[in-house]
């Protein structure tokens, strides 16, 4: 009996240990603290510029008048099917630290633009866009970087990374690809900033978290071989 209990214990601890691993390093808190807060800020210079939104966005509207969901429900629906790849292509379970980041981040962009500090920039709305593709860059690779949270579409991006050799850059720009054009079809509005955003935030990633590698010295704990020759997997251990 009493080793039954001892074992229900351990099996419900270790199912919580993999749905929502907490052993990362103050580093890597730090790290990812860093990067959502970031990547809010820069999101919220995308809205307020009034150009276009992210892909994700796109997508989401799109869905939103064609479906009863609502813009986050769409977008928890995307990062399920997106989880569902990455469990299919790592064989393992995935935590649900993806979607604290989503809801993080959301909460943050929330506030920032009920402050309306970012809607009174005094410079044109091209400039606070250019700000927001800078951001969003820089807080979607300390995400990355941190090993915690990474956001879903980034961790298939990351798998097929691991399982061809390819850059990373490519598989995110087929993602946001594919997403926009999903979005399009589905009516979601596409504007300057869409295009920016595509291009160049998903494309300035890799590159980012190189620069922060050899030149700050920063840990990449997704992915080393972004600047070193070796990569640790990332996620939970395979399932047997």
């Amino acid at each position: 009996m009493g080793g039954s209990r001892s074992s229900v214990g351990t099996d419900q601890r270790t199912i919580l240990s993999v749905l929502i691993p907490v052993r990362f390093s103050l580093g890597q808190y730090a790290l990812y603290l860093a990067g959502c807060v970031i990547f809010a800020i820069g999101a919220t210079c995308f809205i307020e510029a009034g150009l276009g939104t992210d892909p994700l966005d796109v997508f989401a509207l799109g869905l939103r008048d064609l479906t009863p969901l609502t813009v986050g429900m769409a977008q928890g629906l995307f990062a399920a099917c997106m989880l569902a790849i990455w469990a299919g292509l790592k064989r393992a379970v995935p935590s649900i630290w993806p979607f604290i980041t989503f809801f993080f981040c959301g909460t943050m962009i929330d506030i920032w633009l009920h402050t309306g500090v970012l809607g009174r920039f005094a410079g044109p709305a091209a400039g606070l866009m250019l700000v927001g593709v800078v951001l969003c860059a820089l807080g979607s690779a300390y995400i990355i970087m941190s090993g915690i949270g990474i956001r879903a579409m980034d961790l298939v991006a990351i798998a097929l990374v691991e399982r061809t050799g390819r850059p990373f850059w490519l598989f995110k720009a087929a993602a946001e690809i594919l997403l926009l054009a999903m979005g399009w079809a589905l009516g979601g509005p596409i504007g300057l900033g869409t295009v920016f955003f595509l291009i160049f935030v998903g494309l300035l990633i890799q590159p980012v978290m190189t620069l922060n590698g050899r030149l700050v010295g920063l840990p990449n704990h997704a992915f080393d071989h972004v600047h070193s020759p070796t990569a640790p997997s990332v996620g939970p251990e395979p399932l047997s």
